[in-house]
C-alpha cells in the first residue's frame, strides 16, 4: 500500500484529492495538511511513502517543505498551477521526485505517484520546455536595483543604500526595462516574477 500525505491550503482541493486517490486500490491518504510546517510534521511523524503539496502555502511554502525534506525518505511531488522556471529550478534542487501541474487528468496523477515510488522522476512536459527556455537577462547589480524597486524603494533610496548616485540608478532601471522589454517599472517586476528570477 502507498502512503500518502496531502498539503494543499485550498480546503475542498485538499478533501477531493484526497477522496480521489483514497479510491485507488493500491494507495491511503494517511495525513492532509493545509501548510508547509504541517506537512513537514506529518511527514515526519507518519513517514509516509509519497507527500503531494502545493507550492503556494501559509506558514511554510511547498518548496519551502520540499528543502527540509530532502533529505527523508519520503518521495516530494509538487502538485501546483505554476509553471514557473525559477519554482522548477529550486524544485530540482530540493531534488522533488515529481512536478506536475493541477490541469493534469486525475488519472495521470495515480499513474505518476506509482512510477515515482518505484524511483523514476516525473516533471510536466511544458517544465522542462521552460526550464530550458530564457535565462534571466539581469546582472547581480541589475538583480539588486529590481528586487529594491519591488521592495516599494524610491530612486534615491535604493541610491543610498547601494551607495549609488541617482542617476546612475536610474540608468540601471532603464537598462532593467530594456533587457525585460517593458515600459514601467511595476511590468518589470510582474515579468521578473512571473518567470521565477525572484531568489
Amino acid at each position: 500500500m502507498i502512503r500518502i500525505v496531502i498539503a494543499e491550503d485550498q480546503g475542498m482541493l485538499l478533501g477531493a484529492l484526497g477522496s480521489l486517490l483514497d479510491l485507488e486500490e493500491d494507495m491511503e491518504v494517511v495525513g492532509k495538511a493545509k501548510n508547509g510546517e504541517e506537512a513537514i510534521n506529518l511527514v515526519k511523524h507518519l513517514q509516509p511513502d509519497v507527500c503531494i503539496m502545493d507550492i503556494e502555502m501559509p506558514v511554510k511554502s511547498g518548496l519551502d517543505a520540499a528543502e527540509e525534506l530532502k533529505d527523508t525518505p519520503c518521495k516530494i511531488i509538487i502538485l501546483t498551477t505554476f509553471a514557473r522556471t525559477g519554482y522548477f529550478e529550486r524544485a530540482r534542487k530540493a531534488k522533488v521526485s515529481g512536478y506536475l501541474l493541477k490541469d493534469s487528468p486525475s488519472e495521470e496523477l495515480a499513474h505518476s505517484i506509482r512510477v515515482i515510488v518505484e524511483g523514476r522522476k516525473i516533471y510536466a512536459p511544458e517544465l522542462v520546455d521552460l526550464a530550458y527556455g530564457e535565462d534571466n537577462p539581469l546582472t547581480d547589480r541589475e538583480e539588486q536595483v529590481i528586487k529594491l524597486i519591488a521592495d516599494g524603494k524610491t530612486t534615491k533610496e535604493i541610491a543610498n543604500q547601494l551607495f549609488l548616485t541617482n542617476g546612475t540608478v536610474r540608468n540601471y532601471v532603464s537598462v532593467i526595462l530594456d533587457k525585460l522589454q517593458v515600459s514601467n517599472r511595476i511590468e518589470a517586476i510582474s515579468k521578473f516574477k512571473d518567470k521565477g528570477w525572484f531568489k
